[in-house]
């Protein structure tokens, strides 16, 4: 048996382009949750016609057929949340980031002691994530496996495609939040990676809903010793995703380059040409380096925000095909900067988005969208004149970049382009339904039927917009998809389905 959608669907192509297909029908295994095909331009009448082509009997299909003003798209991927913080959002706005972690953060963390507690909590957080239409996340949990544990099955239970990680962290922090030693941080690590790692795999298939991922909070909560011992993990197991913080704050790149002085650091595990200058000289070290000397950098490594790169830094994460998540909302909020996406871009670096509650006030990466948009006015506002033959540096991010960066580039960050990221055959059907009609009931939203009701939606000239031309069916679903990213929330999001399974949304609730 399939599900078969027909109507509007959206799916990224590239960095500075994607498909908007009016008349779309897709079918989707019930056995898998795994695309099965696309058909781009399919007429109402022809509907039947199709479904016979591909061998299906239309009596024994359930179709899907979509209303004017909805859409599919891919799930959004959140490449940076920390779960046990969304209990405190909206909380400590006047702090920067290191007064901002000892003042608010902390004290809420260390609350996911209490098992009881983490449950309940993780409960209510995981539903609302899902219900913003993230479809995968990479959790930060607590340093508490016991939590830890709890916030996986919570997913899993869910239904949501996630990475989650125990934060590892043996130093500078308050004295009743901190683990006691590199060996107990380590030996809890691989508890934790057990216990994923024994969650029965997503129905219909062999693969997980749910993967450990190695999470060093950040380099000044590690010391050198759990730093290795990470990177030996990281270098047994390769398929080991690994999670980390990296120059988001000035004050923590001088405190990260004091303690970690270039003759402290060992020699990367894998060398690269011009290993020298970039991790470094003998007299100051990089933020990127400190992690690439352990070993923890490559190819399925996550960075948050990379506000404050230097040139050498670009650099190696480029060659080591690490990825940066961008969280333009907590990076405004901690008054942390504006992230230079645009020339990370064009130097071939991957990007996705981050949330990264609570220090961004929004666990909807329709949020992190709009300010990725900002961002990118404010970088370009600040620059004289962007740098000849170049796409992106100092220029504003266009729609399709930003659609590709909530979706498609999220999922190259998470490794997992050849699984979802967009809405294509073999690929797990991670998708949204998404509806700008009047009736969800979002105020900011002027909903397309309001469009046609109203007689400012159609072609031929007879209510058109400028010149006396109507918009075609593929403006005006490019048109639905900008209102959507720029004025969208949770009361768009119709249908949230991970794996060909419906798990959340306005509808299921």
């Amino acid at each position: 048996m399939s599900m078969i959608f027909y109507g509007a669907l959206v799916t990224p192509v590239s960095l500075t382009a994607y498909r908007a297909l009016p008349r779309a029908l897709l079918a989707v295994s019930r056995e898998t949750g795994n695309i099965e095909w696309v058909e781009d331009d399919v007429p109402t009448g022809e509907v039947q016609d199709v479904l016979a082509r591909h061998g299906f009997v239309s009596e024994a299909v359930d179709i899907v057929e979509l209303k004017l003003g909805e859409f599919l798209m891919p799930g959004f991927i959140d490449t940076h949340i920390h779960a046990p913080q969304i209990p405190n959002i909206g909380s400590g706005q006047q702090h920067e980031l290191l007064d901002w972690l000892s003042e608010v953060t902390f004290p809420m963390e260390s609350r996911f002691a209490d098992p009881s507690f983490a449950k309940r909590a993780y409960t209510a957080i995981i539903k609302r994530t899902i219900d913003y239409g993230s479809t995968t996340c990479c959790y930060y949990g607590t340093l508490h496996l016991e939590g830890t544990n709890i916030l996986a099955d919570v997913i899993h239970n869910y239904g949501q495609r996630a990475f989650v990680g125990k934060c590892n962290m043996d130093r500078n922090s308050p004295d009743y939040y901190v683990e006691p030693s590199p060996e107990a941080s380590i030996t809890a690590t691989r508890d934790l990676i057990t216990h994923i790692r024994s969650l029965p795999p997503a129905q219909g298939t062999t693969e997980p809903l749910v993967r450990p991922i190695l999470t060093p909070r950040f380099a000044i909560s590690c010391t050198s010793e759990l730093l290795s011992e990470l990177g030996k993990l990281a270098a047994a197991d390769p398929s080991l995703a690994i999670q980390t913080h990296i120059s988001e704050n000035e004050s923590e790149i001088v405190f990260t380059k004091q303690l970690f002085p270039a003759s402290s650091l060992p020699a990367p595990p894998v060398p690269l040409p011009g290993a020298a200058k970039v991790n470094g000289t003998a007299k100051e070290t990089t933020y990127a380096g400190v992690y690439d000397a352990f070993g923890l950098l490559r190819e399925n490594t996550v960075l948050a925000h990379a506000v404050h790169l230097e040139e050498a830094e670009v650099e190696i994460i480029k060659a080591r095909r690490a990825g940066v998540s961008h969280c333009p909302t907590s990076n405004f909020n901690l008054r942390s900067g504006c992230a230079r996406i645009g020339m990370l871009l064009d130097r071939g670096v991957k990007v996705g988005l981050g949330t990264d509650v609570s220090g961004g006030f929004s666990p909807s990466i329709l949020t992190a969208v709009q300010h990725a948009s900002m961002c990118s006015k404010v970088v370009a506002m600040r620059s004289s004149s962007p740098p000849p033959h170049t796409h992106f540096t100092d220029r504003q991010l266009p729609v399709p970049t930003l659609l590709y960066l909530a979706t498609l580039g999220g999922a190259e960050v998470c490794d997992m382009q050849s699984r979802i990221g967009s809405l294509a055959p073999g690929k797990a059907f991670d998708a949204l339904v998404v509806s700008i009609r009047n009736d969800v009931g979002n105020p900011a939203v002027w909903g397309a039927d309001l469009d046609e009701e109203f007689g400012v939606r159609g072609s031929g000239g007879e209510h058109g917009d400028e010149g006396g031309r109507g918009k075609t069916d593929v403006e005006e679903l490019e048109g639905m998809l900008e209102r959507f990213l720029f004025c969208g929330d949770d009361r768009n999001v119709r249908r949230v389905y991970v794996q060909g399974k419906l798990i959340g949304g306005k509808e299921f609730r």
